[in-house]
């Protein structure tokens, strides 16, 4: 589009506005004559190639202008799903009570064209502006041929997705001033990734305000358990202090940490009690991938698997000889060391400091023999990390999987690959239990707080945890780990890895560490290796405590 290109609809009474060097006013209230699709031509074109320039500009053009004058049914006739875009369309003003809106295109993008929209909402005599962002991209439709948004809820508010509805309305609960440790208020605008965080702290734990409610915008999920987002908030309802276990500074520093990557997640434990003191997400405010997520976790997994052997007394101490082959096949499939690197005359701390995979699964083959081959990393992950179990933190997270397996699968699972998996919550929880000698089950809420009994496990031998603890400070001291823990001081541990993603041409990075009493686990989405992106992340909030 080009710029100063405004639409607008106002007080229900829609009109368009265009200023600058933009296109000419009476030009977007036509459209142009095939504005439906394309016309003619573009319904015999093939429809495999790509839109052009003139297509997504157009298309743009003339579905921003048929919303920005309420018509709903002529701008859902120029998206790939006219059904589903009616309707959003037409609840956009009718639920989300927007009287008035002004759309500014930006510059198209490829076949993407930005825009901003400054909305206003209005409700029982309030009013107060809505200010966001957002895009559509123009494909060309499969039957037709015809250049058509496609349609997603996201071109109406980046926030919605399917099923979900803009409202605005008088909320079943009050507001809440949510507090870290030592009293000092969180707000969504302050730190971002804690958006669905307090949405989920107000559903649960704000119940006793519902006698003076707040007016406010939100977006209503389809999943009725799911808490709504609130967007705006026209009156304020009653204030019910939340104590959280946060912490102002850490959780700064993960929110500032994060924000580097296009997609990653991060969350802050302390080993001695498991009071969450950060979880931070980018992009922010979204889904809470940091805790609600569940993905590989790769070689960050070989803290548990270190535990398992140590259990089965399959290796001795860190100083222990082992062997540590370029390769090892596990019933027909073979398994490689990054670049195919071998040690000679290793020993337990220098396989795990330079993450050896061959090293695991030789080790391992006695396991068949005890007949705890496919349930032992399982038992262990439960017993002593609590992985497995079920976890109430407080807020929504989804708890570790580790399946038992068969096969070549069983290998993978020891390097945290195969159906193995975490998320940030659940690696940071990792290098918690290490360092504390014991699991704590996280918490983000004072334990008096949660309803249900939380997860236990026992305490790590005196041996294991010792051995473990020399383990992970070789990592960071002069392993994988080290070049990302060498700015941290301390008492320090840490482990690194890499999981590998169908359809991703790069590895997701991971990272788990700790240093004196705050441990931290880190993702980030094809990121490479862990003693990249995630290793940076974590060490720059291990460097907040």
């Amino acid at each position: 589009m080009r710029s100063g290109v405004k639409t607008a609809f106002v007080g229900g009474v829609f009109a368009l506005v265009a200023g600058g060097v933009g296109l000419a006013g009476h030009e977007m209230l036509a459209g142009d004559s095939d504005g439906a699709g394309g016309g003619a031509d573009a319904a015999l074109r093939n429809a495999s190639a790509e839109v052009t320039a003139e297509e997504v500009e157009r298309t743009a053009r003339d579905f921003l202008a048929a919303w920005a004058r309420g018509d709903a049914d002529a701008a859902a006739t120029l998206t790939d799903d006219p059904a589903a875009a009616s309707e959003a369309l037409r609840g956009f003003r009718a639920t989300g009570h927007v009287e008035n809106a002004v759309v500014t295109p930006g510059a198209a993008s490829g076949a993407t064209v930005r825009y901003t929209v400054k909305a206003t909402i209005g409700f029982e005599g309030h009013q107060k502006e809505l200010a966001y962002a957002s895009e559509l991209t123009v494909v060309r439709g499969k039957n037709s041929g015809r250049a058509l948004v496609d349609w997603r809820p996201t071109v109406l508010h980046p926030k919605l997705i399917r099923g979900a509805t803009l409202r605005t309305g008088w909320a079943k609960t009050g507001s809440i001033l949510a507090v870290d440790r030592e009293g000092r208020e969180l707000t969504a605008e302050k730190y971002p990734s804690l958006a669905p965080v307090l949405d989920t702290l107000r559903t649960r734990y704000a119940g006793g305000a519902a006698s003076e409610p707040a007016l406010e915008t939100w977006i209503e999920p389809a999943d009725a358990d799911a808490p709504n987002r609130t967007l705006l908030t026209l009156v304020k309802g009653k204030t019910q202090k939340v104590q959280t276990t946060l912490d102002a500074d850490v959780q700064a520093a993960a929110e500032r940490a994060v924000k580097k990557y296009d997609r990653a997640s991060v969350v802050a434990v302390r080993p001695s009690t498991g009071e969450i003191s950060a979880v931070a997400n980018s992009p922010a405010g979204g889904f809470n991938v940091a805790m609600e997520g569940a993905q590989a976790p790769g070689s960050t997994m070989k803290v548990v698997t270190a535990a398992m052997m140590l259990e089965h007394g399959l290796v001795g101490g860190p100083n222990s000889p082992v062997e540590c082959p370029k390769e090892v096949t596990w019933s027909g499939r073979t398994f490689h060391n990054n670049k195919n690197f071998s040690i000679e005359n290793g020993t337990f701390r220098d396989s795990f400091r330079r993450s050896c995979n061959t090293f695991f699964m030789k080790a391992l083959g006695p396991l068949n023999a005890k007949g705890v081959e496919d349930t032992a990393l399982s038992q262990t992950a439960r017993k002593y990390f609590g992985l497995g179990g079920v976890w109430s933190i407080g807020i929504a997270s989804t708890d570790a999987g580790i399946p038992v397996s068969k096969g070549p699968e069983t290998a993978a699972s020891y390097i945290g690959q195969g159906k193995v998996t975490m998320n940030a919550l659940s690696v940071a929880s990792l290098s918690a239990t290490v360092k504390n000698g014991a699991f704590r089950q996280p918490v983000i809420v004072p334990r008096e707080m949660i309803k249900g009994e939380l997860t236990t496990a026992q305490p790590l031998p005196e041996n294991m945890a010792a051995t473990l603890r020399s383990l992970m400070a070789a990592a960071a001291t002069d392993g994988t780990a080290a070049k990302a823990m060498s700015a941290v001081s301390g008492d320090k541990g840490a482990k690194t890895g890499s999981a590998e993603v169908d359809g991703q041409s790069d590895s997701n990075s991971w990272f788990t560490g700790y240093a004196d009493d705050l441990a931290a686990g880190s993702v980030v989405q094809s990121g490479g290796y862990g003693s990249g992106p995630a290793g940076k992340v974590v060490a720059s909030v291990l460097n907040a405590r």
